[in-house]
């Protein structure tokens, strides 16, 4: 089997349902969220060391559901009405209960900070501005075409969970969160899911 097709040499690709232009929307938000994918994918590498065991099984189980969140976009506007979507509230409502756990085994946060830490904390930082990118190109694909709202929902919480885990990994490595010097008082536990 040869993994290329020819078919878009010309810019045009295949939706779930019809063809449109590489540059379409549509096509731009799942790459996005094959991007993000891929950088979990990294993220999950990066955690080798056996107290990272839980957090990479949850970060396996986000891919799985990236590639059904990104099924759930691929299908052309007029196939929206006839689909099943793969992603569904439980998967949100799991990654809640993800952020809650992280959250009770990190000191309380009051301030901004830094991106980074250990090794592992990078990598999740990476993947929470990259799941931000693809939520913003959810939301523009969502002003003119049929966005499953499951999808949107999920995204939003991803990047939480992303930032709740990476200060998890920095507390496994034993690293200290670096507050932003300038950052004043923002953060309120009960606060941070938006």
């Amino acid at each position: 089997m040869n993994i290329y097709t020819r078919t878009g040499d010309a810019g045009m690709t295949t939706l779930i349902g019809g063809r449109v232009a590489k540059d379409h929307l549509r096509v731009d938000a799942y790459g996005e969220l094959d991007e993000l994918n891929a950088f979990v994918g990294w993220a999950a590498a990066c955690c080798r060391e056996d107290g990272y065991n839980e957090l990479r099984e949850q970060l396996v189980e986000i891919q799985h559901e990236l590639f059904d969140c990104g099924s759930d976009v691929a299908y052309a506007e007029t196939k929206q009405n006839s689909v099943t979507y793969k992603i569904h509230a439980a998967q949100a409502e799991r990654l809640e209960a993800w952020i809650d756990a992280h959250e009770d085994s990190t000191p309380a946060i009051r301030k901004f900070i830094l991106p980074g830490g250990s090794d592992v904390a990078s990598a999740l930082h990476v993947c929470r501005t990259v799941c931000r990118r693809a939520e913003r190109r959810l939301v523009a694909l969502s002003r003119q075409e049929t966005v499953h709202a499951e999808v949107m929902k999920y995204v939003n919480r991803l990047s939480d969970y992303f930032f709740a885990a990476a200060r998890r990994a920095n507390v496994i490595a034993v690293v200290q969160d670096q507050e932003y010097v300038r950052s004043a008082e923002v953060f309120r536990r009960q606060e941070r899911h938006d």
